[in-house]
């Protein structure tokens, strides 16, 4: 019985460790495997793009035609004097900004609203001239208000300039954030409280931009929370949990599994990688973040 036993235990713990093994070794190759077929064609079930910003050493023009030729469609956070390069290589805005103050004084607070009135009023029909859609805005920080208020003066200002998104088909997305460690004191930091301003304006041109690092972040349940609330989604972003940087193994977010949920909503717009590469070759970590989202 002892001998039966002990042979048990090792066939047990054989069978464990294959597993492991298995489990560990196609988990890596899911990862892996993006930097062996970056030259692969895209799948055309994820409209990818990616924020500017995050490639701030890199000149537009360069980032545009690095990520055109890896199948990117978009270009996040440029403004209209970049957007002739972005046509040049046949990329599109994906996300406009230029008509915000900053991302602390939004439009939670009314002694923003007139200089932001101004502003969007100006940079929406350019949005709509240049055959955009989507024009970044903020709630800004809470500065002692609570929800309620915050709400309040959220409808109170956009609804100034939401009857000219709509005569533009232009949709004001306003960005979720994460106040617990990147922007505190930020207001629309859960996406209950920016579905339920978008509940309260209601307008199809208002949405919002559902940032998978920032609300893993503050929330989690990232795959329930989109498919619950994909409706009033224009956008996405992604990064890597923690640190921000690439969406590779050392993370802890599933973004292929992240990705399908998306699809599986029937969301059309796009997916823009905002991760910070600290890896050498950035124009690699892009390559194989859209081909660890292109499901």
């Amino acid at each position: 019985m002892m001998e039966n036993d002990n042979g048990r235990r090792t066939a047990l713990k054989n069978i464990v460790m294959g597993t492991v093994a298995l489990g560990a070794s196609g988990a890596l190759q899911s990862f892996t495997s993006a930097e062996k077929t970056t030259h692969a064609p895209l799948k055309g079930n994820i409209n990818h793009a990616v924020c500017q910003w995050c490639f701030s050493d890199m000149d537009v023009e360069t980032l545009c035609k690095e990520a055109s030729k890896m199948g990117i469609k978009g270009i996040d956070l440029v403004g209209p004097k970049d957007w002739p390069i972005l046509k040049k290589y046949g990329l599109t805005s994906s996300m406009c900004n230029g008509a915000e103050i900053n991302l602390v004084d939004g439009f939670n607070d009314p002694q923003f609203h007139d200089t932001l009135v101004k502003n969007y009023t100006e940079m929406i029909p350019k949005v709509a001239a240049a055959g955009y859609t989507n024009l970044i805005c903020f709630s800004g920080n809470r500065r002692g208000k609570d929800d309620e208020t915050g709400w309040n003066n959220c409808v109170t200002g956009l609804k100034r300039i939401i009857k000219l998104a709509e005569k533009h088909n232009v949709v004001l997305v306003m960005e979720l954030l994460n106040s617990k460690v990147d922007h505190k004191d930020y207001q629309c930091d859960r996406t209950a409280w920016g579905v339920e301003l978008a509940k309260r304006l209601g307008s199809p041109n208002f949405k919002l931009l559902y940032d998978i690092y920032h609300m893993q972040i503050d929330e989690g349940d990232v795959i329930n929370t989109i498919r619950k609330s994909h409706e009033y989604i224009a956008h996405y972003h992604t990064a890597g949990v923690p640190g921000r940087n690439e969406i590779e193994e050392n993370q802890e977010l599933n973004y292929p599994a992240i990705m399908r949920a998306i699809q599986k909503t029937g969301f059309k717009g796009f997916v823009a990688q905002e991760f910070l590469p600290i890896k050498k070759d950035k124009l690699q970590s892009l390559r194989t973040a859209v081909t660890i989202c292109d499901i």
